[in-house]
């Protein structure tokens, strides 16, 4: 979520991103890294998609509106659901609600699940 903030605030490039210089990485967490790569690189790759799955589910508001947090949260939750389906659904939302409720504001998760809901409701049809 924090690497898809700063590439939105900051413009930071892929590369940047996936060096995750604000981590420590003395604990071994290297399959962690790698599979947050993958969501980072593949929300990016897919940006259009992303934006536009969640764009077509907020009712009364534009994306460009939107919490730049929130917007992280969903683009990450987002690509995940639309392009790694063997991460069961509930398991991406449920993930996205608790970033949610720690990062944003109070609100933010009840938004997020229901952003999130409705693009899992259309990516099952």
């Amino acid at each position: 979520m924090q690497s898809l903030y700063s590439w939105d605030v900051n413009k930071l490039n892929h590369e940047q991103l996936l060096e995750f210089e604000w981590v420590d990485r003395r604990d071994g967490r290297e399959e962690t890294f790698a599979f947050a790569r993958l969501i980072i690189a593949g929300a990016l790759e897919h940006i259009d998609e992303v934006d536009a799955a969640i764009g077509n589910h907020l009712e009364h508001w534009d994306i460009t509106r939107l919490s730049r947090v929130d917007l992280a949260i969903l683009r990450m939750a987002a690509y995940s659901l639309l392009f790694q389906t063997d991460v069961p659904a509930s398991v991406t939302i449920d993930e996205a609600i608790a970033i949610a409720k720690e990062y944003g504001t109070d609100a933010s998760y009840k938004f997020v699940n229901g952003v999130l809901d409705a693009i899992r409701r259309d990516s099952v049809k």
